[in-house]
């Protein structure tokens, strides 16, 4: 039997844990610590704000960048300096690292650092990674994610989760379809916009659109194409879009980038509603064309797609999320993998 481990979760700068509303990292990060505190493991989490999770909770800040700031140098290196001057103070077995800066100490750390790769892979962030070299344990969200940089220094690969059953299951749908997410042009926004009017139903478009290189181009493809049947309702809370999620036909997810793991698509099908999606980043990996919903390979198929869902089970798309996409699968694979490193690293060298 394994034994129990004592585990650092750091978290980013930005959102506390859970996020009220935008936040993909902090949320799964949130559900990873529910989720090995549940198995018995002693989680304390570095972050800011208040603590929503059930870890030991140590913040480096009272409140939260928030999404205004998001992405800012100083409020990450900053962050990365407290949490190092924190965990001097700390004896884990394992640092779990979400955060950007954080892992340049990993180092210097004398325990495994684990850090997940939450975005691209490619550019300067994929320079930073290989830069980091064997100092961090670096783990992929998705097959396609780690098909882009197959050189990396990749210990693992780790589908990020729900807890399917916090979200609410609605057999009967509504007749409108949801898009849910940045309002960004890899997104393909417009695209869904498109689909949907083209399959004659209502959309409702559900997101953030607060970033200057967002605003572009919601005024040029977004904004014109609103209308009666597209109503723009802004940024939700994670009640408002568990009920969107919930009574919508079907959630349209035209991504137009290789987007290692989109979150929205397990919240649809935990909630029973299938996915609409281009075949682009990790959608292969998480949508079963035909079960939980359909992939296309070009836009023009995404209005005959929209039109077809209702041949699907609401029941097949909620079982979909929970054998495959639930909380307790992933926190049992990062356990999994903690132990390997932690015992790799107790381990006597050959012919010691």
């Amino acid at each position: 039997m394994n034994r129990r481990l004592d585990i650092v979760m750091v978290s980013t700068p930005w959102f506390e844990l859970p996020p009220a509303a935008y936040g993909g990292i902090e949320s799964m990060c949130a559900d990873l610590v529910d989720g090995l505190a549940e198995l018995g493991h002693r989680v304390t989490v570095i972050g800011v704000g208040a603590n929503g999770t059930k870890g030991e909770f140590i913040a480096t800040e009272p409140t939260a960048q928030g999404a205004e700031r998001l992405g800012r140098n100083g409020p990450e290196v900053l962050h990365a300096a407290r949490v190092g001057r924190v965990l001097r103070t700390l004896r884990p077995d394992i640092v779990h690292d979400h955060s950007t800066a954080g892992p340049l100490q990993a180092g210097q750390r004398p325990v495994p650092t684990v850090m997940t790769a939450h975005g691209p892979v490619s550019g300067e962030i994929g320079d930073y990674y290989r830069a980091l070299g064997d100092s961090v344990h670096l783990v992929a969200i998705s097959r396609a994610q780690q098909e882009q940089a197959p050189d990396l220094p990749w210990a693992g690969q780790v589908h990020n989760a729900v807890r399917t059953l916090d979200f609410p299951f609605r057999e009967h749908k509504g007749e409108g379809v949801l898009f849910l997410g940045r309002i960004a042009a890899d997104k393909g926004v417009h695209l869904a916009i498109d689909a949907a009017r083209e399959a004659g139903m209502t959309i409702t478009i559900a997101g953030k659109c607060n970033d200057p290189a967002e605003e572009p181009y919601f005024e040029k493809e977004v904004l014109p194409r609103l209308g009666e049947d597209a109503q723009w309702v802004g940024e939700v809370d994670q009640r408002a879009k568990r009920e969107l999620l919930a009574q919508s036909r079907c959630l349209v997810f035209p991504i137009c980038w290789e987007e290692p793991f989109g979150m929205v698509m397990i919240e649809a099908m935990a909630c029973g509603t299938p996915v609409v999606a281009l075949r682009r980043g990790s959608v292969p990996e998480i949508v079963e064309h035909g079960v939980s919903g359909y992939i296309c390979d070009h836009p023009d198929q995404l209005a005959d797609a929209i039109r077809s869902v209702g041949r699907l089970s609401a029941r097949d798309c909620r079982r979909r999320a929970l054998d495959r996409f639930d909380t307790s699968r992933m926190a049992a694979a990062y356990e999994s993998l903690y132990h390997r490193l932690v015992n790799h690293r107790s381990s006597p060298p050959d012919g010691a």
